[in-house]
Formats: structure tokens, C-alpha cells, sequence
């Protein structure tokens, strides 16, 4: 599995967890923190680090 492949798989048992454990509105505030911070974090990126992410990404798709 991927690295990122991991990092959607724990973010989906946490999420789940949190639902589970946490009280109403408070977990849906972790789920969306846990599922919408890897995006955000891209988005934030300017056009050349996002290329440098997408070339290391693929280069090691590859290996």
C-alpha cells in the first residue's frame, strides 16, 4: 500500500472513531479537520512546489 494509501486509511479509522468516542458537533469538527487538512495543505502550495510534489509523488509510484 501506498504511503498515501495509509494516510487515507487512518484518517478514515479516525474519523470513525471520533464519531464513535466523541460527542455531535465536536466530531464532526475532528472528521473534517482529519480529511480536509491534507487538501487544504496542497492548495496552500504555490504552482512550483506542486509540481515538485507531483514528480516525487509519480517517481515513486514507479520504484
Amino acid at each position: 500500500m501506498s504511503p498515501l494509501g495509509k494516510y487515507y486509511v487512518g484518517a478514515g479509522v479516525g474519523s470513525l472513531l471520533a464519531l464513535w468516542l466523541l460527542p455531535g458537533l465536536i466530531s464532526w469538527l475532528v472528521v473534517i479537520g482529519l480529511l480536509a487538512a491534507p487538501a487544504v495543505a496542497y492548495f496552500m502550495l504555490d504552482e512550483s512546489q506542486r509540481k515538485r510534489l507531483r514528480r516525487i509523488r509519480r517517481k515513486g509510484i514507479g520504484s
